[in-house]
């Protein structure tokens, strides 16, 4: 990704432009968290299309996965299909010297450092073929180990079923492919410093990784909770890019990252526990949306009479905002018009994903003073939107300084389309680095912990599936402010 702008360099600087405006920061008592329905406006990036339905959500793709590589020893679930003109990865069985085995033992012997488990990865059996020199059953048996440290390091050890709504697909699987990896490895006789590549590269993995060391044997609880933080990162992708949103759901915190360097940070409001719980995504940030209009949910329209009365008392309708139209056929629909009682309120970032999740503007404000934030109904609220919005469309070269100005005081629905799209990540971590740096513990508002915790008390699950198959819950509407 490009370098972060000079003349745009800090969330200061974004603050200054909306000094002159007066944004009205009236509050009512609905919020909404979808643009399920349908949007008014395009891909322009200063002028108001026609109206026309939200663009379908692209449907989360499923992993593929390999085929038997001998008889003996079955292929890893990680290794992916090679198809049309890809180069065929390298074997997952691979011949090993005496002294690159002895390297492979003693990584696996230091791999609590990494918080994960020496058992798990058949050392005894290891060293035993080892005593015995080389042989076909040490060639097997290293090169099962090294896959399947690769497989742990590379995606995770945890399960999927004990990743509670998570819905990231992780890019590393495809671009370090188990058997390239280990020919790598054997090649260069540099074992440890191999593997060592498929270290998250963000710094809050050394630091927990850093924690862990500090952290005394007796205290196994905090040490269970670090080794689960840290296999966390290794669920998204090694690499996070140059520039990104992160949010992290139980911090109440979301943060636009520069080479790894925080720029600015916006406090938030997530999902409620249960149903309405924020999942954790990985997606890209395609737009702005200025002064957002809301297709209200039948589940308002029709379940709560709001179509009723919005059609009974036009002037009512009107003061609040709404729309209402009744079809032939009795169909009423209702759309919220752009302004400052908005439930999206000022803006929204066009983030299109099956879940319907996105970041968004608020008219109750005041809720950010809360020290507990899960109130929503599954998207993310955010503080100060308006000046991320600005930000995310200047830095996306979607509009100029002048223009992104002109367009959040129009009042008017305009969609402004990033020339540079963002990657936005929703994540989970009950232990990581705060706002200010320093490593702290955050409340486990979605019991998210639970299962991951339990899977370390576990073995090992061998050949396990990689296919996301948690149930994608499409938020329809949020209404409760607390």
């Amino acid at each position: 990704m490009k370098r972060f702008p000079g003349k745009f360099a800090s969330g200061v600087a974004v603050a200054a432009l909306l000094a002159g405006s007066a944004i009205a920061q009236s509050q009512v008592s609905r919020e909404d968290m979808v643009s399920g329905g349908q949007q008014q406006g395009g891909p322009a990036r200063v002028e108001m299309p026609a109206s026309r339905p939200a663009p379908a959500p692209t449907p989360t793709p499923s992993p593929t996965t390999g085929s038997a590589f001998d008889q003996a020893f079955p292929r890893m679930v990680s290794e992916p299909v090679v198809q049309g003109g890809m180069e065929m990865p390298a074997p997952l069985v691979q011949p090993w010297t005496i002294a690159n085995a002895t390297k492979l033992v003693a990584v696996i012997e230091g791999i609590g450092a990494e918080g994960l488990d020496p058992k798990d990865y058949d050392l005894e059996p290891l060293k035993v073929a080892l005593a015995s020199g080389p042989s076909d059953e040490l060639d097997a048996l290293a090169s099962q180990s090294f896959a399947w440290l690769v497989e742990d390091l590379r995606d995770g050890r945890t399960p999927m079923d004990a990743r509670e709504q998570w819905f990231v697909e992780d890019p590393d699987r495809e671009l370090f492919r188990t058997g390239d990896m280990l020919e790598q490895a054997l090649t260069s006789g540099d074992i440890a410093g191999t593997l060592a590549t498929l270290n998250p590269t963000h710094p809050d993995y050394a630091r927990l990784r850093e924690a862990l060391a500090k952290t005394p044997e007796s205290d196994a609880a905090k040490r269970k909770l670090i080794r689960a933080n840290m296999d966390r990162w290794r669920w998204l992708a090694r690499d996070l890019g140059t520039q990104y949103l992160i949010t992290n759901v139980p911090e109440f915190q979301l943060r636009l990252t520069v080479k790894d360097k925080i720029i600015s940070t916006y406090r938030t409001i997530v999902g409620k526990p249960g149903r309405t719980a924020t999942p954790q995504l990985a997606e890209m940030v395609e737009g702005v949306v200025f002064n957002p209009t809301w297709t209200v949910p039948q589940s308002i329209v029709k379940g709560e009479g709001l179509g009723a009365r919005a059609l009974a008392n036009p002037a009512w309708a009107k003061r609040n905002g709404y729309v209402a139209t009744k079809g032939a056929n009795g169909y009423v629909s209702v759309v919220q018009q752009p302004g400052p009682g908005n439930s999206l309120g000022m803006m929204k970032l066009e983030m299109p994903n099956p879940h319907a999740i996105f970041f968004h503007d608020t008219p109750s404000r005041h809720l950010f003073a809360n020290d507990q934030r899960a109130l929503s109904h599954g998207c993310v609220r955010t503080e100060r939107a308006l000046e991320l919005a600005i930000t995310m469309a200047i830095l996306g070269k979607g509009a100029t300084k002048d223009e992104a100005v002109a367009i959040s005081t129009s009042r008017k629905y305009t969609k402004v389309m990033l020339e540079k799209q963002f990657p936005a990540y929703i994540t989970y971590f009950t232990m990581a680095s705060d706002i200010n740096g320093e490593m702290a513990t955050f409340k486990d508002i979605y019991n998210r912990d639970a299962p991951v915790l339990a899977s370390l008390d576990k073995p090992r699950v061998r050949n396990r599936s990689n296919v996301i198959d948690d149930e994608v819950i499409v938020i329809e509407d949020d209404l409760q402010d607390g």
